[in-house]
């Protein structure tokens, strides 16, 4: 026989168990998706606070390099697999803007000074240099000098030295050989790409696979690679020993520099747009800005904003070869196919 005390307990338990069954959706916390590419890295209490302030969750949906991310979000666009997006950068802008997978977005992040452009509706995050990098032990011990033009790999001294990645997947392959048709010209610039070919060019899907792979700083066996101007910084930064000079170096060859430029949108399509919103505002608010350079390894967007002291060794070209906007939407995709006939077949 039970007692009042015992029946009172025995409701309260069955209450407290239906409210959950009957009604998850009101307790649970919405969740954002944001896709990015395979470098997309901030620190934890940064993306934990925005969390608290937006009153979501976060799922980072990390989905390879720049141009294997967008491929994805065009293959779902029937079906988005993400609320806002982050790493469209200039060179894939125009084909992301002609798939109509972005969505406009008019808050306050959108009009702000900005140290590089991109078309609406991205709103830039962050801009850098994609150069090529070399090992300079490897360099030094095997006597070889160091490349000063583009011409030079073609030579039988380089043979069997660069890596470069796929312009089909990879932003920074699309943006080495947008500079080298804005630096050089599309036919010359075709003839020194099959030119490279005959002298051993390797190509790699990514830039994690070119760097991390390929290139012999890192174990494999190809002291050039198409990387960034940023990436010597980063090896002193993340360097187990404590080094004072980079063991890698960025060439600023002419028809070798693209200037990058990266940034987020909404998702066409895709849910919480409220929150969404105020994500893009979160990347381009102070603290955000001030941890790209050691996160993501990119220069601010946001003009004036402070560098710390190891991205001195990430100095900024001063001259680079970036075709038109109008040229890179219109022509990228016909260059991609030149490319690989020139390159792959």
């Amino acid at each position: 026989m039970s007692t009042p005390v015992s029946r009172r307990l025995a409701l309260g338990c069955l209450g407290a168990t239906l409210w959950g069954v009957l009604s998850p959706a009101w307790s649970a916390t919405p969740t954002l998706r944001v896709l990015t590419h395979s470098s997309f890295d901030l620190p934890k209490e940064l993306l934990a606070g925005f969390e608290r302030s937006a009153g979501v969750k976060l799922s980072i949906i990390k989905a390879g390099d720049a141009g294997e991310m967008l491929n994805k979000l065009i293959l779902t666009r029937a079906k988005p697999i993400a609320d806002v997006v982050y790493g469209i950068d200039n060179a894939l802008a125009g084909k992301a803007v002609a798939a109509g997978v972005l969505a406009p977005y008019s808050g306050p992040a959108s009009t702000a000074p900005s140290a590089a452009s991109l078309p609406a509706p991205l709103v830039p995050v962050d801009h850098g240099y994609v150069t090529l990098n070399i090992d300079k032990a490897w360099f030094a011990k095997q006597g070889v000098p160091v490349p000063t033009s583009l011409a030079d790999l073609t030579q039988p001294a380089y043979q069997n030295l660069l890596v470069v990645q796929h312009p089909a997947t990879s932003s920074p392959g699309l943006g080495f050989l947008a500079a080298t048709i804005a630096g050089m010209g599309e036919a010359a610039a075709f003839d020194w790409w099959a030119r490279l070919r005959a002298n051993g060019v390797k190509v790699a899907k990514g830039w994690s696979e070119a760097y991390y792979t390929d290139f012999s700083r890192n174990g494999g066996k190809r002291p050039i690679v198409v990387s960034y101007a940023s990436s010597p910084a980063a090896e002193v930064f993340y360097s187990k020993e404590k080094i004072s000079e980079p063991p890698t170096a960025s060439l600023t060859l002419p028809g070798g520099v693209f200037q990058q430029v990266e940034g987020v949108a909404l998702v066409k399509g895709g849910g919480q747009a409220e929150a969404a919103g105020r994500f893009i505002e979160f990347l381009r608010s102070a603290p955000v800005q001030q941890a790209i350079p050691t996160s993501v390894w990119m220069y601010p967007a946001t003009p004036g904003t402070a560098l710390p002291e190891v991205m001195r060794h990430a100095v900024a070209p001063t001259r680079f070869d970036n075709p038109s906007t109008d040229d890179l939407a219109q022509h990228s995709g016909a260059w991609v196919q030149r490319w690989v006939k020139v390159v792959l077949k």
